[in-house]
């Protein structure tokens, strides 16, 4: 007697064999397929309204989707569409006979009087496709499982992209006409105009980037880049610290370089004033211990959610992003960094390739969610080479053109910022209004696709890993307080100074 976990021996059967597998007919609507060929053929505009939806694989029987065929033919050379037009295609291409002649053509077309609900017999019928689809991919990937042979690692990535490209042929947002879209409109500027601070978007905690951009907006992709060491993952916590525990404004922050606790112990060093080097050594002064017990409370049940997966590919993304917006509405998601997310599954010809597939989804998400989504970038080298010490401040600023690995970056993206350190390239002095440039770190808006473009200075404590508003910067002996937080968030009686600088430190 053979076992009833026997190994299949075909691994490449298609969605359409496997109806022996699970011993009950595939997903599909025959007669619904009939009524949209039916409808197709008595109105010949209402092609228009599911060109877009359908294609010829998405109907179930081989005779339908030679139909389908002949009306698109029919379609593109702009030729009119009927039960005549159409059975004189099919004669053309051969096919008539195997879609039972001309008597089953004029079967279709009594079986309807109107074409008025086409668009949603059209999105069933794509639900079933990919309900098929989805039962083809499962059976293919439990035939290779059961093989000794397979890959695990290899076959997980083949699924992965399987079902991202499946993704892609959901249902499309359909035309809106403007009436309720101005009503959206006008209600966002309501709320604009209520608020005090004139934020319209999630707001980044510094004052000056937020005067330009009135918070990070709905639906946008935000790219924000700089060279290695320029503080970028500095710059995002910072941020995050401003939004989730000081403005409890739901904060994801996707960490794909550095793992969950070593970001934490960035954000207590941001948070408590404590080097990093002390906090690895635990060789903290007396008051820092204090500073501590005061200020890790302010961290502690703030709405900040880490994922720390390494190389997390763009379609677990999209599930985890949707899980947290749905789980705890988040408001803001930020992702470190771009180029460590690949496109696991599916083939490129290049790295540019799978870097714009990435790009473009990001961008997608961020409308689907309704949310802003921050991704980190690298630069190329371009900045190290470019220019000298005689092209000064302005040779070494990033331009859009730094953007590494991909120009679809800058395309998608709503906003591209860069992060500019002078003292970095050993830069102390602006050489027109001579400012001191020790310490100042340069926001730089290059692209801003709904707004003004501009720069804004900041300050960074690279001792704290911390970028603040120049308004802000603590000075030795004044007490560990800023306007951006809530001073009930720490008892009065554990405010602590600072100790006398550190000579050493240039700023």
């Amino acid at each position: 007697m053979e076992s009833a976990t026997k190994t299949p021996k075909n691994t490449k059967k298609s969605a359409a064999n496997n109806i022996a597998d699970y011993g009950k007919m595939l997903p599909n609507a025959t007669e619904i397929e009939e009524s949209v060929l039916g409808a197709l053929m008595i109105d010949g505009t209402a092609i228009d309204k599911v060109i877009d939806l359908l294609r010829d694989n998405i109907f179930y029987k081989r005779e339908h989707q030679l139909i389908y065929k002949a009306i698109i033919a029919l379609y593109s050379n702009r030729h009119p569409i009927d039960i005549h037009t159409v059975t004189e295609q099919l004669r053309k291409d051969g096919t008539l006979d195997d879609v039972g002649g001309s008597y089953n053509i004029a079967l279709l077309t009594a079986k309807i009087a109107s074409s008025a609900h086409i668009v949603y017999h059209a999105q069933i019928l794509v639900q079933k496709y990919l309900a098929r689809e989805l039962i083809g991919i499962c059976s293919d990937m439990q035939a290779k499982a059961y093989e000794e042979s397979t890959d695990i690692e290899d076959l997980l990535q083949d699924t992965e992209g399987r079902i991202f490209d499946l993704s892609q042929n959901r249902i499309k947002k359909g035309v809106t006409q403007i009436d309720p879209v101005i009503e959206e409109a006008i209600e966002r500027l309501k709320k604009a105009a209520a608020c005090v601070d004139g934020m319209s978007g999630t707001p980044s905690g510094f004052y000056q980037l937020d005067k330009i951009t009135s918070g990070w907006q709905k639906s946008d992709l935000i790219i924000i880049a700089a060279r290695p060491a320029m503080g970028k993952t500095a710059f995002v916590l910072s941020m995050a610290k401003n939004m989730a525990v000081d403005k409890r404004i739901p904060t994801a922050i996707f960490s794909l370089e550095m793992s969950s606790v070593q970001l934490v112990n960035r954000l207590i060093v941001n948070v408590c004033s404590i080097t990093s080097d002390k906090l690895k050594k635990g060789d903290l002064e007396q008051h820092e211990w204090k500073q501590l017990d005061a200020k890790l409370p302010q961290l502690q049940g703030a709405p900040l959610y880490i994922d720390d997966t390494p190389s997390l590919s763009i379609l677990e993304f999209q599930t985890k992003a949707r899980r947290l917006k749905e789980e705890h509405d988040i408001q803001i998601i930020i992702i470190d960094y771009l180029q460590l997310m690949n496109a696991s599954g599916m083939r490129f010809q290049s790295r540019e390739q799978e870097v714009s597939t990435i790009s473009r989804s990001l961008k997608g998400l961020a409308k689907e969610l309704d949310i802003p989504i921050i991704a980190l970038s690298q630069l190329n080298r371009n900045v190290e080479n470019r220019g000298g010490e005689k092209s000064g401040i302005e040779g070494k600023k990033p331009q859009l053109s730094d953007l590494r690995e991909s120009g679809a970056i800058e395309q998608d993206a709503d906003m591209v910022c860069f992060i500019h350190r002078p003292d970095y390239y050993k830069i102390y002095e602006d050489p027109v209004t001579k400012k001191d440039l020790r310490g100042v770190a340069q926001v730089i808006i290059a692209k801003h696709r709904n707004g003004a473009t501009g720069d804004v200075n900041l300050r960074f404590k690279s001792e704290y890993a911390r970028f603040m508003n120049e308004e802000d910067l603590i000075q030795p002996g004044e007490t560990l307080e800023s306007r951006i937080n809530d001073p009930m968030q720490v008892p009065p009686s554990n405010d602590y100074t600072l100790p006398p600088p550190d000579d050493s430190l240039p700023y």
